[in-house]
């Protein structure tokens, strides 16, 4: 026979060891105890639908069941068929007249689907079963689907549909609801390593333990896309399949290197994480690889110290056990999970950067930096035990942010910082009571007493207190006032905490404890109410100023947009604002905007 002969009669590994019954279907047990009890016991669906990643075993598992159900070397459906009579071998080889092959990807449409409702009329030739395989049938449309929809659910006893998809959720739940579904689970690694081992043995070459380690790794449980990386390693070797050439195959960097740059990271050493991995890097190693690399390594680490039994993963070498053990129990939760998201999002970087490389390595150092910071517990307890924090002396942080410069200057003293923004503890503490008056126990009211409620209510504006400034001037109508106490009726429903705030806000601003009362009585009517009528007894009374009626007759169109009295300063809360209406408008201090 010829070279040439030869090379055409090779077939790569995932079709030459395609399982052919269900004692060489490795990874689905439970799929498989499943139909031998339906088998035996006669209690066979007439719709089956396979679901799992690419490469389990979907489309292939539907040609066993089609040869289980025509076997001719027994009476009826058996779980161990030949797959050496006519049936078995015509169906393994898809040129069944009764087994018929439908690629739902490249024919989608109703029409097609009606060739098949049309021909399920017609009795089986030469088989016990008529027997329709769709795969990737999440691909049909709408109306394909809605076609086959009564077919689906009776069809005649001698038909069977058997659908193949890796994307279930995209079925309609009236397909679903029609068929008998087995999900494929992926294969384990330790059966995945044993299988490609038997494998190698067959084809007389030689696989280190390591190499089909790598290989199931990066197959992530598909006993295709496996094959298929073996065959491509063996032609890589020359029928030795090393952990070295398998590594370099697939572009991997050594995982112990990958340990060691996670490990020089996280302690801060920036010179040796940059020259490991542009060591990594000279060697034909994918920056973005590494970086996948290490979230995989911090994930790893993560589950170790969630679940220890995690180690005992084979795909882990012992020594990746030792040093991955020694890690997870030196580093912190805080400091993994931050490891975490910035190399999450220093991949993306890495895929968009114009130079990859430089990006990876900009991802090191600011993870070797970020490693030495404490976590935000840590900082917290720092906090606590300095003088004057939560475990002894007054409280440092009032409510309204006026702490912030010395929580500011906490954090730089807990992290090691001496520099200018460093100060004492008696300086921090006088900062804040400077901040907040009243902190340090004596108090010292920055304002004086509002002589009214519409003064009050301004109070409120002036402190940038927005949402109880708006409450009290619209919904709130005073039936008793006096400065320290008043009486109110509320109009509509506000927050629970409303009155609270408006009592915890005075006594913060006035220096005494004001006693709020919620009344039955209807009350004045509410500052937003007094405002609109005292702004349109304004605009009535400039209508009649010689000067606004001049200017009015000159321009017809203009109006009176408002009325300014030039006497009323912002600031003014505390009873020089007149309260007369009258006294606003009509003489030389109001000014009109038109």
């Amino acid at each position: 026979m010829s070279d040439s002969a030869a090379d055409q009669e090779y077939r790569v590994l995932a079709r030459k060891y395609r399982p052919a019954d269900f004692d060489t279907l490795i990874g689905q047990g439970a799929m498989v105890r499943t139909l031998s009890n339906a088998i035996d016991s006669g209690r066979l669906a007439h719709a089956f639908i396979m679901t799992g990643v690419r490469g389990v075993g979907k489309t292939t598992t539907a040609r066993i069941i089609a040869k289980a159900l025509n076997c001719t070397t027994s009476d009826g459906p058996t779980i161990n068929p030949c797959g050496t009579c006519d049936n078995c071998v015509a169906i393994s080889e898809s040129r069944h007249v009764d087994v018929l092959e439908m690629d739902a990807a490249s024919r989608t449409g109703v029409d097609d689907i009606r060739e098949i409702i049309e021909s399920v009329r017609y009795a089986p030739i030469a088989a016990r079963f008529k027997i329709y395989i769709i795969d990737e049938v999440h691909m049909l449309s709408k109306n394909a689907f809605n076609a086959l929809l009564k077919t689906l659910e009776e069809p005649p006893e001698n038909v069977k549909f058997i659908f193949a998809t890796t994307e279930i959720r995209k079925l309609p739940v009236t397909v679903l609801s029609r068929c008998q579904r087995f999900d494929l689970k992926r294969v384990e690694s330790d059966t995945l390593i044993k299988h490609l081992a038997g494998i190698t043995e067959k084809e007389g070459c030689k696989a280190d333990d390591g190499a089909l380690k790598l290989i199931a790794r990066a197959a992530e449980g598909s006993v295709r896309d496996s094959l298929s990386l073996l065959d491509q390693a063996i032609a890589h070797g020359a029928g030795d399949v090393t952990e070295e050439q398998v590594r370099e195959m697939l572009g991997l960097a050594d995982r112990a290197q990958v340990l060691d740059l996670f490990e020089l990271v996280m302690k801060g050493d920036v010179a040796g994480a940059i020259t490991t991995l542009r060591q990594q890097y000279n060697n034909g190693a994918d920056p973005q690889v590494v970086i996948n690399d290490l979230l995989e390594v911090t994930h790893w680490l993560t589950r170790l110290k969630v679940t220890p039994d995690t180690g005992s993963d084979a795909l882990v070498s012992e020594a990746e056990k030792t040093q991955g053990g020694d890690m997870a129990k030196a580093l912190s939760m805080p400091h993994l999970t931050r490891a975490w998201q910035m190399l999450l999002k220093g991949l993306g970087e890495v895929k968009a950067a114009p130079s990859p490389i430089a990006a990876a390595e900009m991802i090191l150092i600011r993870l070797a930096y970020a490693a030495n910071m404490p976590s935000p517990a840590d900082l917290v307890k720092k906090l606590q035990n300095q003088p004057g924090g939560a475990s002894g002396g007054p409280a440092l942080v009032p409510a309204g942010g006026g702490g912030a410069t010395a929580i500011g200057a906490y954090a730089a003293q807990a992290v090691g910082g001496h520099g200018p923004g460093a100060v004492s503890g008696a300086q921090q503490s006088a900062q804040v009571i400077a901040l907040h008056p009243g902190a340090g126990g004596e108090s010292h009211a920055p304002h004086p007493m509002p002589i009214s409620f519409e003064k009050m209510v301004g109070l409120f504006s002036y402190e940038k207190e927005a949402q109880l400034a708006v409450l009290l001037k619209d919904y709130v109508r005073v039936i008793a006032y006096k400065p320290g106490t008043m009486e109110i009726n509320i109009t509509r429903k506000t927050p629970p905490d409303f009155l609270m705030r408006v009592k915890q806000c005075l006594k913060l601003w006035t220096g005494v404890g004001w006693n709020v009362v919620v009344g039955k009585e209807e009350g004045e009517t509410t500052v937003r109410a007094k405002e609109v009528a005292r702004d349109k007894q304004r605009k009535d009374e400039a209508l009649q100023e010689p000067i606004v009626k001049a200017l009015i007759a000159i321009f017809p169109e203009a109006k009176l947009l408002a009325v300014r009295d030039s006497r009323v300063e912002d600031g003014d809360l505390h009873g020089d604002m007149p309260t007369d209406p009258d006294a606003a408008v009509g003489d030389e201090h109001s000014d009109f905007d038109f």
